[in-house]
């Protein structure tokens, strides 16, 4: 059977968590859009990010996972490139992302995103909602998947999407790591 995702549940530790958030501490937050660039739409998406994309241990430190998920169940043509997005989806807003793909289809770029990751950087007991889901694949178990530290790493190409959250903050860390374009 096709692996569809891998996940480390709770395998972050907390210093780790904590030190991610103090780099994203003095990041400029903005407005969530859809891709780089495009306008806000908060039909679709409803949440604050910052980016971590220049920050090179945080992304030497996703880049361990990656490899290791490709390794075991995916063997793209994948490189150390890409974006990286901090994230907080908040209940004073409704904070969630509806159903997308993490790729850029209209894109007409020599490099296409292959693997997605998501860090959870929030406890379960901090938030309700906020849930992760995919549309055409089973979805991970959401007690397992909430746990502080745990990392999904999946195709970019599958739908998916998190639920509005009705109460708290949850926070990620989100990466997508770059190829050559899908033939």
């Amino acid at each position: 059977m096709r692996q569809n995702w891998q996940m480390w549940s709770g395998a972050i530790q907390p210093d780790v968590i904590d030190a991610i958030k103090k780099r994203a501490e003095d990041v400029p937050q903005q407005d969530a859009t859809i891709f780089s660039g495009e306008e806000k739409n908060d039909g679709i998406r409803r949440s604050q990010v910052k980016w971590l994309s220049h920050d090179n241990a945080v992304r030497q430190f996703l880049w361990q996972y990656i490899q290791q998920a490709n390794r075991n169940a995916f063997g793209f043509d994948i490189d150390n490139v890409g974006d990286i997005q901090y994230t907080e989806y908040d209940e004073a807003d409704e904070g969630h992302y509806d159903w997308h793909h993490d790729i850029n289809w209209a894109e007409d770029k020599a490099y296409s995103r292959k693997l997605s990751i998501t860090v959870q950087l929030t406890d379960s007991s901090d938030y309700e909602g906020g849930n992760f889901e995919f549309a055409e694949v089973p979805t991970p178990d959401a007690e397992a998947y909430k746990k502080l530290g745990t990392a999904l790493i999946f195709p970019s190409y599958l739908k998916h999407r998190v639920t509005p959250v009705t109460k708290g903050k949850r926070i990620s860390l989100v990466g997508w790591f770059e190829g050559p374009r899908w033939k």
